[in-house]
């Protein structure tokens, strides 16, 4: 690998502001903002408005669409030109 080429991969604590849930992983961003983590270390603090502790695929509360209602339209309306 070539140096000074790849940016930095540290620890910092991803925090979810909707629901104020955080997890401690490694990435390449970086904050000015810290937080102690649960071992005592200090680490950087990035925010996010959703995670997976937030986002309605993830907590089954994800609304599904009426796809049977449009196929049937689209198949009335082109009945007589779609040969199957």
């Amino acid at each position: 690998m070539k140096p000074d080429i790849h940016p930095n991969y540290n620890p910092v604590v991803f925090q979810d502001l909707s629901s104020d849930f955080a997890f401690l992983t490694k990435s390449t961003m970086s904050s000015k903002e810290t937080i102690k983590w649960e071992d005592g270390s200090e680490y950087p603090l990035i925010k996010v408005d959703i995670s997976s502790h937030s986002h309605p695929f993830y907590t089954g509360k994800q609304k599904s669409l009426d796809v049977g209602g449009r196929v049937d339209k689209f198949r009335r309306r082109y009945a007589g030109s779609v040969k199957e």
